[in-house]
């Protein structure tokens, strides 16, 4: 599995100017490993009952069962979750370390 490097600060930068496209090569390599790898408890964006509010959920380790979602942080601006999500794809984790 392709992992993220962390150090790619440059991918970053990019992604936070122009989060929806058009994405150099490089972050559309690191936006598939984001969107696409099958991992449990994967972060996802969810749109709450109020219009264009966003929380944080996490997807359940089975299909069909319910996404676990999380009060805060919310985010008014979908670009704002999506840069959060990021964050947290490209930050090292503890174990990584």
């Amino acid at each position: 599995m392709k992992k993220i490097d962390p150090s790619r600060t440059d991918i970053a930068h990019e992604f936070k100017a122009r989060p929806y496209g058009p994405h150099s090569p490089d972050l559309q390599k690191v936006l598939s490993v984001m969107r696409w790898r099958e991992t449990p408890g994967k972060y996802v964006l969810v749109e709450t009952s109020v219009p264009n509010q966003w929380v944080l959920g996490r997807l359940p380790a089975r299909r069909g069962e319910p996404v676990e979602l999380y009060d805060q942080p919310v985010f008014d601006r979908h670009e704002d979750g999506l840069w959060h999500l990021c964050l947290l794809y490209t930050s090292p984790s503890p174990r990584d370390r």
